[in-house]
């Protein structure tokens, strides 16, 4: 998938309502979820202790954490769209966050998604709202389904 490449807010603003490219899938390894465990503090067997989920998860194998998924909506989201114009852009936050299937280690993720609403945002911004859906590989539900809110600066 080639990434969309906008050259203004002017021309992003044409995109309010309309789907976005589907995203490259990226797999999920052991790696990421112990790196994620470190960040977070979170490091509850069934995420990184590979063994005791053979034996204990009903899974068979360590289960990524959902807050992971959530977390990769920006760079997901980077991989997919550009707008030339753009000095910075910032996270402000979710609306509505729901995780309806575990992402096991070496699962497979891609974003689709779709720009829901675009509004002025100070004297060189924009408030984004963008539809997101963090799709597993091979499997009907996915992995993180989310309203998110970024803020960018021409």
């Amino acid at each position: 998938m080639a990434k969309l490449e906008i050259e203004n807010f002017e021309a992003f603003r044409a995109l309010e309502g309309k789907s976005l490219p589907e995203g490259n899938w990226i797999t999920v390894s052991q790696e990421m979820i112990n790196d994620f465990a470190k960040a977070t503090g979170d490091h509850q067997w069934i995420h990184v202790d590979v063994e005791k989920a053979k034996k204990h998860s009903p899974f068979k194998k360590p289960v990524a954490h959902g807050f992971m998924s959530v977390s990769m909506l920006s760079k997901l989201l980077e991989d997919l769209i550009k707008i030339k114009s753009v000095k910075m852009g910032v996270n402000y936050g979710l609306n509505k966050v729901r995780f309806p299937c575990p992402v096991l280690v070496d699962s497979r993720l891609r974003l689709v998604g779709s720009i829901a609403h675009i509004e002025e945002y100070g004297d060189k911004g924009l408030k984004v709202i963008w539809n997101c859906t963090v799709e597993i590989k091979g499997n009907d539900k996915p992995a993180c389904v989310a309203e998110f809110i970024s803020l960018m600066f021409s």
